[in-house]
């Protein structure tokens, strides 16, 4: 198949380089004109839970006018990339191009569908992978969890299962989903969980947990987002949400979020995308969110004096 994943930064670049290794053709799409021009020139070094190699073959570009018609088109920005990757890739579809966002928080299919119709688009959910760049051409991920996927508007799919077998041949962990919705939320959770704490704080996954007061913190966020998903009536299946979300983080413990990584560069992060959702959607239902408010306030804060940063 022929592939492009648009955002190539630390989780494009495990898929990009794990469908390279399957013998796809693959694009890597990404603004930061150093990571492009190292992966061109070296390759893309890919180390951590999969192992530590360079993976040659990828051809990157900051342009997707260069890519042309796709099988398969994997949208790994930041949630507030995905409008500018649906506006760049809508002119390039064929009846046959599959388009898949993976996204943290919330909102991505009501972001694709402004710029380009969504019969052909299906949403996913990555867990447990606790990916980063570590400098231009290389990235490292902690582990490599689950890749789930569904069709937007849920229900049985064909063309969900076929995908699911090309990202189990890229050697993924992949469950396709009659309601990805529910696993968006589910995830969400567990986003909204560790994104602004461990930010706030300046920790990793693991402590986070280990400190009492901040983890009580953490899941007072947590509890907001959980209260308003049983008001919007999410399917979930998660059970005891705590246990839920402390799970989660136990797969990656050294792990921290790309919020932190954001701050870290200085780098305006998917704050509203993530804890900046849940005081938005409390206020439309009624719920108090004073654990989320918080946090937002104290980010937005820091991001205000946040130049932009590296892309």
């Amino acid at each position: 198949m022929k592939i492009a994943i648009y955002g190539t930064g630390a989780m494009g670049s495990v898929y990009a380089g794990h469908f390279c290794e399957a013998g796809h053709e693959v694009w890597a799409v990404d603004p930061w004109t150093a990571h492009v021009e190292a992966i061109n020139a070296s390759g893309l070094q890919l180390d951590g839970a999969s192992g530590n190699r360079r993976i040659e073959g990828i051809r990157a570009v900051t342009d997707f006018a260069e890519v042309g018609a796709c099988d398969l088109i994997v949208i790994a920005t930041k949630m507030a990339g995905v409008s500018p990757a649906a506006r760049a890739i809508a002119q390039h579809l064929t009846p046959a191009t599959i388009t898949i966002a993976i996204q943290n928080g919330l909102g991505a299919a009501e972001r694709i569908g402004a710029f380009m119709p969504v019969d052909n688009a299906l949403l996913g959910v990555a867990d447990g992978f606790g990916a980063s760049l570590k400098e231009p051409g290389h990235a490292h991920h902690n582990a490599m969890n689950l890749i789930r996927i569904g069709e937007i508007d849920g229900g049985p799919s064909d063309r969900v299962e076929m995908l699911a077998e090309c990202w189990r041949g890229a050697g993924f962990r992949v469950q396709a989903f009659d309601d990805i919705q529910r696993l968006i939320w589910e995830k969400f959770l567990c986003n909204v969980t560790y994104s602004a704490a461990c930010t706030v704080f300046d920790m990793t996954v693991g402590e986070l947990q280990a400190h009492p007061e901040r983890w009580a913190i953490a899941l007072g966020a947590m509890q907001e987002a959980y209260a308003i998903a049983r008001s919007k009536k999410i399917n979930l299946a998660i059970g005891d949400p705590v246990a839920h979300v402390t799970a989660f983080g136990a797969q990656m413990p050294n792990a921290r979020p790309s919020m932190l990584l954001d701050h870290k560069a200085k780098r305006i992060s998917e704050l509203d995308a993530i804890n900046g959702q849940v005081p938005e959607l409390g206020r439309a239902l009624g719920i108090p969110t004073p654990y989320n408010d918080t946090l937002v306030a104290v980010l937005r804060q820091r991001e205000a004096a946040f130049d932009g940063g590296p892309p």
